[in-house]
């Protein structure tokens, strides 16, 4: 994928001031009374999935249905799929794509086909109280199976096919297919976010804050940044998501480990936005929301999105354990990566299993190394508003 500019605005500085493991999954648990806080999971780095929880939205609900279309993954795919383990666990396929079509173009020329720039499969342990979430570098080569495409036609199966192809050529069901196949794992849901979904969510909540360790001077995605704490606007946190060539070792596994950091920022944030206490926040923030993603058919509803968040809503940032797909660079090309074979072949039954991922699963992993990884955090708690 073309890296493109993503434009980046002034920096607003902060007044002074065994991995994931199970608990109960209950898809359909019984809500409490009590209206709940919003939850959000990151899907573009999240990928970036917020639904408000409560009352009162009443005849608004017309409006924020009308923003969501959904994407019918289960009929495109058909039976051919792992068997569904009803064991109280979740798990949800997150892609980022970089389409350039419509509002996109300013992010880059269109060339008729996006691919998933991100990808996530996030496992919610049963219970809801914990996850894991699993990041599938876009250059990994892979068996990608025959899929459907689109329009409903075939497209053949290929060996050593970069992941990020399957949605270029076949689009969620294909991506999701390729999942299920490397996996072996039947993902129940499907959640995608685009460029200006992205940047406008993370204006919505008012931007979000990190600390950088080192200064990050991105040139392509026109991202500056100093050492220091910051508030980052749409456009930065889009720029600090697609940084690749100046930190770390300039490859795309660092890039993940900056994703990574900032959807844990990400989560911090949508904790103390207090939208609650502001009908007009929460109003805006469901609104960009359900602008942002394009879930599966199961929940391309208001009431069906929302009863989804709520059964996420007790998972905090430090409840979420993240970890690259273990991989290694491909001897035959530098510029692409393989699975390492035992270690991925742990990280899917652990989780099939509804179990924490083993530490040695990512001991042989040439991702989650490497310095990237320390230079952005969550900025703490303490978050007052700009001036």
């Amino acid at each position: 994928m073309s890296e493109q500019s993503s434009g980046g605005g002034r920096i607003l500085p902060l007044r002074p001031g065994g991995v994931g493991g199970p608990s109960s999954r209950g898809r359909r648990r019984r809500e409490p009374a009590k209206a709940r806080r919003i939850w959000t999971f990151a899907a573009w780095v999240a990928a970036a999935l917020v639904v408000v929880g409560g009352s009162g939205l009443g005849l608004l609900w017309f409006k924020l249905n009308g923003n969501l279309h959904g994407v019918d993954v289960n009929q495109a795919l058909g039976e051919d799929r792992p068997k569904n383990i009803d064991n109280g666990s979740m798990d949800i396929l997150v892609l980022g794509s970089d389409s350039r079509a419509g509002v996109n173009s300013a992010y880059g020329a269109d060339e008729g086909a996006a691919r998933s720039d991100t990808a996530m499969v996030v496992h919610v342990y049963q219970g809801h109280k914990t996850a894991s979430v699993v990041s599938i570098p876009r250059d990994t080569l892979v068996e990608r199976p025959a899929c459907t495409d689109r329009e409903g036609g075939g497209v053949p199966g290929e060996q050593r096919a970069m992941f990020n192809t399957a949605y270029e050529v076949g689009g969620p069901a294909c991506a999701v297919k390729t999942v299920e196949a490397m996996s072996g794992i039947r993902m129940d849901h499907y959640i995608e976010v685009d460029f200006t979904g992205f940047t406008k969510l993370v204006d919505e909540l008012g931007g979000v804050s990190v600390t950088t360790t080192q200064p990050i001077h991105d040139a392509k995605s026109h991202l500056n940044l100093l050492p220091g704490t910051h508030r980052l606007d749409g456009e930065q946190a889009l720029g600090l998501v697609r940084t690749r060539k100046s930190v770390g070792d300039g490859s795309d596994l660092g890039r993940i480990q900056l994703q990574q950091a900032f959807t844990k920022a990400f989560i911090e944030q949508v904790k103390d936005v207090g939208a609650f206490t502001s009908p007009k926040k929460l109003l805006d923030l469901s609104d960009a929301a359900t602008k942002a993603i394009t879930p599966d058919s199961e929940l391309d509803s208001v009431n069906e999105l929302m009863g989804f968040a709520r059964g996420l809503s007790s998972l905090g940032a430090e409840d979420v354990h993240m970890i690259t797909m273990p991989v290694r660079y491909d001897p035959a090309d530098p510029n692409r990566v393989v699975p390492v074979e035992t270690g991925a072949r742990q990280v899917w039954t652990a989780l099939k299993q509804d179990r924490p991922i083993p530490a040695s699963a990512v001991a042989d992993s040439a991702g989650d190394q490497g310095e990237a990884a320390t230079v952005v955090r969550a900025a703490g708690a303490a978050r007052e508003e700009a001036p």
